[in-house]
């Protein structure tokens, strides 16, 4: 068995540190995939509804009726565009120019004082869509409420029904805009470094197989420990320095808070770096193939990252198969620990049961990755 040397595994990552260093892809996945991805998370992918078009019916020329539609034109939740009458008004939501329709009533002014004759507005929403159904129903409904309270907050009738009623006043911690991309950032930054982590890593291992050379480091004097070591750690300092840029782009590109501290930040990166360096080796020793390597790395990498950590998707919102799946994706953790620290803070009751979690995943990638390559190398089945 040979011994370990840090003289040999110092050599080693100097030697892939070069040979990293002169791979354009290195750069393009840790230089500029950081960039776009994050670019395209904060400004293309939003959860945020603005402008939804709707249509306004105004079956009553009053001048109340005229008020609440000029009250739906205001909001910032709508793009308005008046309606003749309910024919056209179906015919543009069937075929996508509107979202939702705005009916007010001819009976609009006796509907106001007496509820009995049915709701001031009626609204319908384009089901096809169901988040932004529920979302135009809810917002129509609250553009009627505070129009109400605007004109006839003084009026006896309205305060008697109004007094009846239980007002409930939402407060939104952490993120009081309500802004998704203060929470999708974060969140990115975890898919950036699962590609990062686990698709250089297979490539770059199973080229070293694909051309033969790997062969020829084990006839070396290092040990099978120092030739894995010594082109992992590159990848792992670069995975730190990924996460650099990202929360430099974060916080002064996109305007997301960094309420936590830089040690929480990159103690949670460096857990999550294990497993996606283990997974990446694992399938690297597994494939032996740069072209098949990347491919699974991306269907055992990425996708569940971006489906199964909670990054769009609540994850206890899924079924219970998928959600006891997604106890094993590393990101799940890392999503949580990067939220949490970006919006909330140093949460170490959180923080530290998501690094325990992400070890343990990454040494079993390592375990399994390190019988592997043991196998590949030493022609054992």
């Amino acid at each position: 068995m040979k011994s370990f040397s840090f003289s040999r595994l110092w050599a080693l990552i100097i030697k892939e540190t070069k040979q990293m260093l002169r791979d354009p892809s290195t750069f393009l996945v840790a230089g500029l995939l950081p960039v776009i991805l994050l670019l395209l998370f904060a400004y293309a992918v939003s959860l945020d509804i603005r402008n939804l078009p709707i249509g306004i019916v105004r079956q009553s020329d009053s001048v109340k009726a005229q008020s609440i539609s000029a009250k739906y034109s205001g909001s910032r939740y709508f793009v308005v565009h008046p309606m003749r009458n309910m024919v056209e008004a179906q015919e543009a939501i069937k075929i996508g120019t509107i979202r939702g329709i705005v009916v007010i009533p001819e009976n609009f002014d006796e509907r106001i004082t007496r509820p009995s004759l049915g709701p001031i507005v009626e609204i319908i929403s384009d089901g096809t869509q169901p988040n932004t159904a529920r979302f135009l129903a809810n917002a129509s409904s609250g553009v009627a409420q505070l129009w109400l309270q605007d004109n006839f907050a003084n009026s006896p009738q309205f305060q008697a029904t109004m007094a009846r009623r239980i007002d409930v006043i939402p407060q939104y911690w952490f993120n009081a805009e309500i802004e998704s991309r203060r929470t999708l950032i974060p969140g990115a930054i975890a898919i950036v470094m699962t590609m990062i982590g686990t698709l250089l890593t297979a490539m770059v291992v199973a080229r070293e197989f694909e051309r033969g050379t790997m062969e020829a480091l084990m006839a070396t004097p290092a040990s099978r420990i120092e030739i894995l070591a010594g082109k992992l750690i590159p990848y792992f300092l670069l995975g730190l320095v990924a996460t650099a840029i990202c929360t430099l782009l974060a916080v002064f590109a996109f305007g997301v808070p960094l309420r936590g501290s830089l040690l929480g930040l990159f103690a949670s990166s460096s857990a999550f770096l294990i497993p996606a360096l283990g997974q990446g080796l694992l399938i690297s020793s597994a494939t032996k193939n740069q072209f098949v390597a990347s491919q699974i790395a991306l269907f055992a990498g990425f996708l569940p990252a971006m489906m199964l950590s909670g990054f769009i998707y609540e994850t206890s919102s899924m079924p219970v198969p998928l959600q006891i799946m997604s106890n094993i994706v590393a990101a799940k953790y890392y999503v949580s620990s990067l939220r949490s620290i970006f919006l909330v803070g140093d949460v170490w009751g959180v923080l530290l049961p998501n690094i325990g979690f992400m070890l343990l995943i990454g040494a079993l990638f390592f375990f399994l990755a390190f019988r592997a390559t043991a196998t590949t190398l030493d022609g054992k089945k």
